[in-house]
């Protein structure tokens, strides 16, 4: 995969991108993992990338050329490498966007090359919406000071899905929302601490009753924490039973 950022900030990923999971999987050749300061493609003698809005208002809006700019050069850059015909996913990082969730994660993991737009200021000319992105993303319903904590966030999620970037690839499979529902609690050695023991299911080396204990544990979790889960979550006739018998009075 390839994804590229454009930002008025590259610096901020120096950091994130050469440490942990993403600096693993960079270094591995799994992920390319670029960025592209928009500014560089301004079209005007002072580089500016803002102005102010028509119809005024406080704030300044993002120009459309810029941006443009910048995503057609990544584009025609990717396209003249030859490693893949399909066009990108290009991501625009907005509090309007489609929230966030480990679904849309998952799909997008599918994709060869991702492009992930940074705001600043007040907003975007709506041009960038209509004419260029393809996806609008948000984190959650509050606003930053711009996109690149987001794309961040975003990219973390994506990568970790890609194949052989996780040393166990059961974990990315079993992580909460998945498959709809919370996970599992977890235990590790000592198997009583200050006399806190660890489940009996989980030290019987009984592999059915662990599975069938983890699936419980996670129905009970989801059910107590986010119950608006289990309205579209996959489960059996068995399982819906025990929700009904097992909801909190």
């Amino acid at each position: 995969m390839r994804i590229d950022v454009l930002t008025l900030f590259p610096e901020m990923f120096v950091g994130v991108f050469g440490a942990s999971i993403l600096g693993k999987a960079r270094d591995k050749g799994i992920v390319s993992l670029n960025t592209v300061n928009f500014r560089d493609f301004a079209n005007n003698k002072h580089n500016t990338v803002d102005d102010m809005p028509y119809g005024g208002g406080g704030g300044m809006v993002l120009k459309a050329e810029p941006i443009f700019g910048a995503a057609e050069h990544v584009v025609a850059e990717h396209s003249a490498s030859g490693t893949s015909d399909k066009p990108p996913r290009i991501i625009l990082m907005c509090p309007q966007g489609e929230p966030l969730t480990q679904r849309k994660a998952q799909e997008l993991s599918a994709e060869s090359h991702l492009i992930f737009v940074c705001g600043h200021y007040e907003g975007y000319d709506e041009r960038i919406r209509e004419f260029l992105v393809t996806d609008e993303l948000s984190i959650g319903d509050y606003v930053l000071t711009g996109g690149e904590l987001p794309a961040m966030v975003v990219i973390d999620t994506v990568v970790r899905l890609l194949p052989g970037v996780l040393g166990n690839e059961q974990s990315a499979v079993t992580d909460s929302f998945s498959d709809g529902l919370l996970e599992y609690p977890h235990y590790t050695r000592p198997a009583e601490f200050r006399g806190w023991k660890v489940p009996d299911a989980l030290l019987s080396g009984h592999h059915a009753e662990i599975e069938k204990w983890r699936r419980r544990q996670s129905l009970q979790r989801t059910l107590e924490r986010r119950p608006e889960l289990l309205e579209v979550a996959e489960l059996t006739a068995e399982e819906r039973r025990w929700l009904e018998e097992n909801k909190i009075k």
